[in-house]
């Protein structure tokens, strides 16, 4: 099963090659439509699961710094992985919006060379998943945290906030 798996992606990979032509630094290729269709398809998915992850994960904010030295290991793991997340988000958006505007065009294009875009861009899309899974992960935790903290009775309890 896997070798037939494996076989099948040699065989849809081979179909996306594009023709090129590199002279140094400059290089003249063909745009590749499965290429566009495939990093467009990326670039929307990698935002919906950026909103699913957040969504699932809730809203774990800390304030100021002072907050962030009192509060427990997980709500400092979340925010972490909810600023990395963010970062890896634009980064991941960003070479692979590159990708799909080298392939968007119809016409063969010249131009400095492209270095790899869109695999670069998948790259980050599965680094995102980890920390979008970390996230979610330590919100979970930090959530029952404040459960067994602030009974359902008493309401949700914040850190008191100080002044500026």
């Amino acid at each position: 099963m896997q070798l037939y798996f494996n076989l099948a992606m040699v065989k849809m990979l081979s179909n996306l090659k594009v023709q090129n032509l590199t002279v140094w630094i400059v290089e003249c290729r063909d745009p590749s439509y499965p290429a566009f269709k495939l990093g467009f398809a990326a670039a929307v998915l990698l935002a919906f699961a950026h909103v699913i992850a957040n969504f699932l994960g809730g809203c774990h904010c800390v304030r100021s710094r002072e907050e962030l030295d009192v509060v427990s290991y997980n709500k400092r793991l979340a925010f972490a992985s909810l600023v990395l997340s963010w970062i890896a988000l634009i980064t991941g958006i960003s070479m692979l919006i590159a990708g799909v505007m080298a392939n968007s065009s119809s016409r063969k294009s010249c131009g400095i060379s492209h270095h790899r875009y869109l695999s670069i861009g998948g790259i980050v899309c599965f680094i995102h998943a980890m920390f979008a899974a970390c996230y979610y992960i330590s919100a979970t935790a930090v959530d029952r945290e404040e459960k067994k903290l602030n009974p359902p009775g008493m309401g949700h309890q914040c850190a008191p906030q100080t002044p500026v």
